[in-house]
C-alpha cells in the first residue's frame, strides 16, 4: 500500500525547520570579537595616565565618553570615535616624545614605589612632561641607556620579542677574564630553574689586577640575565653599564640627565 504523500506546506516548514539551528549555529561561530580597547587603556594609550590610574579614574566617575560617566573601566571604546574627558576637560592626542636617560646606579624603573625607593623620574625635576613610560627596564643596580615615550605602540614594538633588537653593556667583573670565559657565556649555561642564558657576543674590553671590563650583547631580554648567566659561573657583577640598544648609542649624556631623541636617531630604531 502507498504511504500518504507529505503535504507540501509540511515539507517546507520542516526544511525550513531543519536548516534554521546549523545557520544560526554558524553565525554564532562567526561572530566578531568586541572591537575597540578598554577604557582604562585608552586613558593610557592617550597618554593621560597609566592604565592603572585610569581604572581608578573611571571607578571615581571622573571619565566620560561622548559626555556620559562611565563607571566601567572595561567599558570597550574606539579611539577615533568616542571623546573622552577626564574631570571635565578633553583627553586628546598627545604630541609624542621620546627621551633618553642616562640611568644612575640605585633608582628603580617605576613611576612610584611602595616601598619609597627613588625612581627614574626622580631625574625629570619639575619638569612639565606628558604621562611617560620606561621602554624595557635596568634594575636598581645596573645604569645607562634608559628610553621613555608616550607612544604606546612604539615601546610595544621596541620591547618585542620579535624586534630582536640587540643591546650592549659594559659589565665589570670581580676577577679577570680568559677566552675559556667568553666563550661560555656565549655558549649558554642551564640554571637552577631550568631556563637557558646566553649573551649573543662577549668580548674583552680591559683587564686590571684583580677585575675586568666586559662588552656583552644580548639579543633578548630575560630579568637580571648578565647577572644571572655570570652568577652561574661564579663571578660577580660589580658594574653594568647599558651603552647601545640597537644602533642608538649613550653617547656622552651625563649620569642623571636625559634629553629628546633626534629624529635621525629614531631612524636608528626602525
Amino acid at each position: 500500500m502507498k504511504k500518504p504523500a507529505t503535504p507540501r506546506s509540511a515539507t517546507r516548514r520542516t526544511s525550513a525547520r531543519a536548516g534554521t539551528t546549523p545557520s544560526l549555529a554558524k553565525n554564532r561561530r562567526s561572530a566578531p570579537p568586541a572591537s575597540g580597547v578598554s577604557l582604562a587603556r585608552a586613558l593610557s594609550k592617550l597618554g593621560h595616565c597609566s592604565r592603572t590610574e585610569g581604572e581608578r579614574l573611571v571607578i571615581a566617575g571622573a571619565v566620560t565618553i561622548n559626555g556620559k560617566i562611565c563607571l566601567d573601566p572595561e567599558r570597550r571604546i574606539q579611539l577615533e570615535k568616542d571623546t573622552l574627558s577626564v574631570h571635565g576637560h578633553a583627553v586628546t592626542v598627545p604630541k609624542f616624545i621620546y627621551l633618553m636617560l642616562n640611568k644612575p646606579r640605585g633608582l628603580i624603573t617605576s613611576a612610584s614605589d611602595d616601598q619609597g625607593r627613588e625612581t627614574v623620574f626622580s631625574c625629570f625635576g619639575e619638569t612639565p612632561l606628558p604621562h611617560l613610560g620606561p621602554v624595557g627596564r635596568l634594575d636598581k643596580a645596573s645604569e645607562g641607556l634608559l628610553l621613555f615615550s608616550n607612544d604606546t605602540r612604539w615601546a610595544a614594538r621596541l620591547t618585542d620579542p620579535k624586534t630582536h633588537l640587540d643591546k650592549i653593556y659594559h659589565v665589570q667583573i670581580d676577577q679577570l677574564a680568559d677566552p675559556e670565559l667568553l666563550a661560555s657565556m656565549q655558549r649558554g649555561v642551564i640554571v637552577e630553574d631550568g631556563s637557558r642564558l646566553a649573551a649573543k657576543q662577549v668580548r674583552l674590553l680591559r683587564s686590571g689586577d684583580k677585575n675586568a671590563w666586559l662588552e656583552v650583547t644580548l639579543d633578548e631580554g630575560k630579568n637580571r640575565q648578565i647577572r644571572r648567566l655570570l652568577e652561574a659561573h661564579n663571578i660577580n657583577t660589580l658594574r653594568l653599564i647599558r651603552v647601545a640598544i640597537g644602533r642608538l648609542a649613550l653617547g656622552e649624556l651625563a649620569k642623571g640627565q636625559w634629553r629628546e631623541l633626534s629624529t635621525e636617531e629614531l631612524n636608528l630604531l626602525n
